[in-house]
């Protein structure tokens, strides 16, 4: 499952807005026979490139192989036929899943189809982890609404920016950290003030990958920059991403717009780097919400990047 898990990963680009998904078919003497993952949205999913990566001299083993994947196979039809139809037809004896599929379509029918055709399926294996690679179509799919991480940089005495001005808290190599995040989410936000401020160009300038769109929250359109969406709501804002089918957002915004995510309860990650350096005075950073709880911490040059996530996350 683990290797799984690994393959999964190499479809974060262009998978989406399907899932990220390894598989694994393992022969009766435990040698590995064949593996895929899913590439691209309306391609082969990851079974299919696994069967696919069989070699003709072992097509005669797969009646005693098993089959790992790290999420439910489908069961409907969409861009590609039923995977759990594929595993029945190659005739495998065993398939273990890493998690049920959460997406209304599938969500058990397809572990059902799969032991009605007299296989044995094992599921749960390595769960949280299988959860957590999917963390973002998981929330677009049970909430409606894209997965949300918010994203702020603050001194060690708590300030983000000192008198309306902002500050030079991060690094060269946490500022490329930042770069590589933005080409894993499919939109950014910043509010008003922020725009003003700090004209930031929100792209991915030292990584390599795509941009997000880049959205503001203001109510004066006419003033905003070419490149930018402007929006006057949060609820404005998760429609579109909804209906456009962007599954995640990170939020950027100063100090007023990342605090009405919070009081709404709208987010599912919080990213906090922390600089050693205090001014004793500024704009505070947010309140962490209580029901946060870290989950990783890292420093690099005397910064510390903290990631937080929700307590009703399963992640």
């Amino acid at each position: 499952m683990r290797r799984c898990l690994q393959l999964a990963r190499n479809g974060l680009r262009n998978a989406k807005p399907n899932p990220m998904v390894g598989a694994v078919i393992v022969a009766r003497d435990g040698r590995i026979i064949g593996e895929g993952y899913h590439v691209r949205h309306g391609e082969g999913h990851a079974e299919v490139n696994a069967f696919a990566d069989v070699r003709p001299e072992d097509e005669s083993l797969l009646g005693e192989s098993t089959i790992y994947v790290s999420l439910e196979p489908c069961s409907h039809h969409g861009k590609t036929p039923p995977c759990a139809d594929l595993i029945i037809h190659k005739g495998v004896r065993r398939c273990v899943c890493g998690c049920v599929d959460p997406f209304s379509q599938v969500q058990g029918r397809g572990i059902r189809r799969l032991r009605d055709a007299g296989i044995e399926v094992i599921v749960g294996i390595l769960e949280a982890e299988c959860l957590a690679i999917n963390r973002r179509f998981i929330t677009f799919n049970l909430h409606q609404r894209p997965y949300i991480l918010l994203k702020w940089a603050q001194t060690a005495d708590g300030f983000i920016s000192h008198d309306g001005q902002p500050l030079a808290i991060s690094t060269a190599f946490t500022k490329m950290l930042v770069h590589k995040l933005r080409t894993e989410y499919d939109a950014i936000l910043i509010g008003r003030n922020t725009l003003d401020i700090d004209h930031p160009r929100l792209n991915v300038r030292e990584w390599a990958g795509p941009s997000p769109e880049r959205i503001v929250l203001s109510h004066r359109p006419t003033s905003v920059p070419n490149g930018f969406l402007c929006l006057t709501s949060i609820d404005d804002v998760l429609h579109y991403l909804y209906h456009a089918r962007k599954q995640s957002l990170i939020v950027e915004g100063g100090t007023n717009v990342l605090q009405q995510f919070i009081d709404r309860g709208l987010w599912d990650e919080i990213r906090i780097e922390t600089s050693p350096i205090t001014i004793s005075e500024g704009i505070k950073a947010p309140q962490l919400p209580t029901t946060s709880h870290l989950v990783a911490q890292e420093t690099y040059d005397g910064n510390t990047i903290s990631r937080y996530v929700a307590e009703k996350t399963l992640f």
